[in-house]
């Protein structure tokens, strides 16, 4: 449904001014974090060749001084679409590497077992992906298909 979303978005969508943070900016910290815990460990991690410091976060960084993040180019619905197929294969590819009986989530800043780290990947990429869906549907009347259901 993300791919439909980033597929469809037309470009006076893409990188609109109105938006704070931006429908390109969305899809990628969905798929920046979704990457990220698909991993073992943090220490394990290896970003994507294209990834720009910083841009995963929206707003302010996470830690203090909790600076402005300053966000220039945008990525293109090419690059973008480019990081998602890297994401479905780190599927397949991390699917046997990680230990979801594990009692520690393998990044600091998540205190959870792996298992439930993987609930929280699922529930954190649907959330910005229904949010796109949302904006697609209420701005410029795009809907996306339910996955399962044929493309048109």
């Amino acid at each position: 449904m993300l791919r439909q979303a980033i597929i469809k978005c037309p470009d006076s969508l893409w990188d609109d001014p109105s938006d704070k943070n931006k429908f390109w900016l969305l899809a990628y910290h969905a798929l920046f974090y979704t990457h990220l815990y698909l991993h073992p460990s943090e220490a394990e991690y290896v970003a994507w060749a294209k990834h720009r410091e910083n841009y995963q976060f929206m707003g302010r960084l996470p830690w203090p001084p909790h600076d402005q993040v300053p966000i220039g180019e945008p990525y293109s619905k090419e690059d973008i679409l480019e990081y998602f197929e890297l994401c479905w294969t780190t599927v397949d590819e991390m699917i046997n590497k990680v230990n979801l009986a594990s009692e520690t989530s393998g990044f600091d800043w998540q205190p959870m077992g792996k298992l439930e780290l993987q609930i929280y990947n699922l529930r954190h990429l649907q959330q910005h992906t229904g949010e796109l869906m949302e904006r697609l549907g209420s701005r410029v009347g795009i809907d996306i298909n339910w996955v399962g259901r044929k493309m048109e």
